[in-house]
């Protein structure tokens, strides 16, 4: 039987510590990676949803897990991964999305589309606000993220696809 004890309320505040090993300012439940942790006896069940399928973090993540979570005291560590539901940006929180702006990356903006039509919007600059930026790359340092330039201040950053 799975319960909220105490335990189960330190496994969950270590889990969702760890950060993303790609952008190391946000932690996992920043980026809305980590799903669930649970506790049943003596083992820690954590569930993680990769940005993406193929994404080079997912092992990381998973080893970082594991050593915090057994320098916590936990002996018997289950990381799973869930790539259903698929994982959006939707569920990055707002301090995360403040996070990345702070660090010179453009966070999400607008929700995951739902149907056929995209309509680009546009990416503000976050270090000097201006929407006068355009797309130099669709893939910037990781392929979460796109690689922009500011019309404005004339520097380029990151701007976090939404997904």
């Amino acid at each position: 039987m799975v319960t909220a004890t105490p335990d189960a309320e330190l496994a969950r505040r270590v889990a969702a510590a760890v950060v993303d090993p790609e952008v190391p300012v946000l932690t996992i439940e920043d980026l809305g990676v980590l799903r669930d942790v649970a506790v049943d006896g003596g083992r820690v069940t954590v569930t993680i949803t990769p940005t993406y399928s193929g994404c080079p973090a997912v092992d990381a993540i998973r080893d970082d897990l594991v050593l915090a979570l057994t320098g916590a005291g936990f002996d018997d560590v289950d990381v799973r991964l869930t790539l259903a539901p698929a994982w959006t940006t939707d569920w990055m929180s707002e301090t995360g999305k403040e996070k990345l702006r702070a660090y010179g990356i453009a966070p999400p903006t607008g929700r995951a589309a739902v149907g056929p039509i995209r309509v680009a919007l546009g990416v503000k600059c976050p270090r000097c606000g201006s929407l006068d930026t355009r797309e130099l790359a669709r893939f910037g340092s990781t392929s979460c993220k796109a690689l922009y330039e500011c019309r404005a201040c004339l520097e380029p950053f990151d701007h976090f696809k939404v997904h």
